[in-house]
């Protein structure tokens, strides 16, 4: 296959999947990694992908781009869901629970608003006005909003209001999104102020769980708010490539596939 034959395919790739890793396009194309990381080289001189760490990402997913709330709650829907039920499956009867704004968490917060759930007591603390508004009349579910400023492309309150209420609590588990986790940067996000909320979830909890879809696996956002060692489990839809799995298991982090 000639160079640009290879290209055609890795772009294919990009538009379909979001991001590629080095050691699987080596393997699919039958190539050395050397070869794959001249191409990568040269799709993004010409401007149509990012490299990132191990591979590359589209050239839109730039380190500051953020969809909506709502372009993301129709992206990656069944992946959504199947990372919430199995992070549902991790929420103990009668625990609090620090639920972060973004659409994988709230998709937990839709099932936790399922009739039938079956949990006698929940105590729900969120900065995702959704999220409060959708699990606020649940039975046996209570509701803490976080204050702040609001957020609107991610309806998330934030700044140093809403980290200080943060830091004076110690609930249970924190569920936390991401728009990147890569084995070098740990979980990032576009928003200084997002991110110093998410690092404040992080802190204040006793267990921490990220839930993310895959497209966020090698990404590297702006802002750096948790290494990987500060989590406990991460719940995605695909397998990592080599160099995230291989961060994740060194440090310690139990590594689920929804």
């Amino acid at each position: 296959m000639y160079a640009a034959e290879r290209q055609d395919h890795i772009l294919g790739l990009i538009t379909a999947q979001r991001r590629v890793s080095v050691n699987g396009l080596a393997r699919d194309l039958d190539v050395t990694t050397e070869t794959v990381r001249r191409d990568l080289d040269a799709l993004e001189h010409l401007g149509h992908v990012r490299r990132v760490h191990g591979g590359a990402v589209a050239a839109d997913l730039g380190s500051l781009v953020e969809a909506t709330l709502d372009a993301r709650s129709v992206a990656q829907v069944d992946a959504k869901r199947a990372i919430a039920t199995a992070a549902s499956a991790m929420i103990s009867d009668g625990s609090t629970i620090l639920l972060d704004a973004g659409s994988t968490t709230g998709a937990i917060a839709s099932l936790l608003a399922t009739p039938g759930a079956g949990r006698r007591r929940l105590t729900v603390i969120t900065n995702a006005l959704p999220i409060a508004a959708l699990l606020h009349t649940v039975t046996g579910v209570d509701v803490t909003l976080v204050g702040g400023r609001l957020r609107g492309i991610t309806s998330a309150s934030v700044g140093s209001a809403a980290t200080a209420q943060l830091l004076a609590l110690r609930p249970d588990v924190a569920i936390i999104g991401a728009n990147g986790v890569s084995a070098d940067f740990g979980l990032s996000t576009p928003d200084e102020d997002e991110a110093a909320t998410k690092a404040a979830m992080v802190r204040c909890a006793r267990h921490r769980i990220a839930v993310v879809d895959n497209t966020k696996l090698g990404v590297e956002s702006l802002h750096s708010f948790a290494a990987l060692a500060d989590l406990d489990v991460l719940i995605t839809g695909a397998a990592p490539d080599a160099a995230l799995a291989d961060a994740l298991r060194a440090a310690d982090v139990d590594l689920v596939i929804a």
